[in-house]
C-alpha cells in the first residue's frame, strides 16, 4: 500500500475564479516565498495563460521551480496548526 503524505499550499492562485492573468501573475508572484507550495487548479481559464510568464519571473528571481517531494519531509515530522511540517528532533540520549 502507498503511503500517502499530507501537503498544504501557501500560495493560493485562486485561479478558479477565472481572475484576469494579470491578477494571477501578481497573485502568486508577489505571495510566493522560498519553500511555497503553489496552488493552481486544472481546470481554471486562465491558469495557461498566466503559467509560463509566473515561471519566467520566479526563475528570474532566483526561484528553482521543484516537485513537492523535494519540499516536504517524507519521515520523522508533524504537522503543525498552519499545515507547515515540522521535523521531529531524534535525542541522541547523551546529556552535555
Amino acid at each position: 500500500m502507498q503511503k500517502h503524505i499530507p501537503t498544504v499550499a501557501n500560495t493560493d492562485s485562486l485561479d478558479w475564479k477565472d481572475l484576469a492573468v494579470p491578477t494571477i501573475i501578481d497573485r502568486v508572484t508577489t505571495k510566493v516565498k522560498p519553500g511555497s507550495i503553489v496552488l493552481f487548479h486544472n481546470a481554471a481559464k486562465n491558469t495557461p495563460a498566466a503559467l509560463p510568464q509566473i515561471l519566467e519571473k520566479l526563475i528570474a528571481d532566483g526561484y528553482k521551480i521543484v516537485p513537492v517531494s523535494e519540499l516536504i519531509y517524507k519521515e520523522n515530522f508533524s504537522v503543525d496548526v498552519s499545515g507547515r511540517q515540522i521535523p521531529n528532533t531524534v535525542s541522541t540520549g547523551s546529556i552535555d
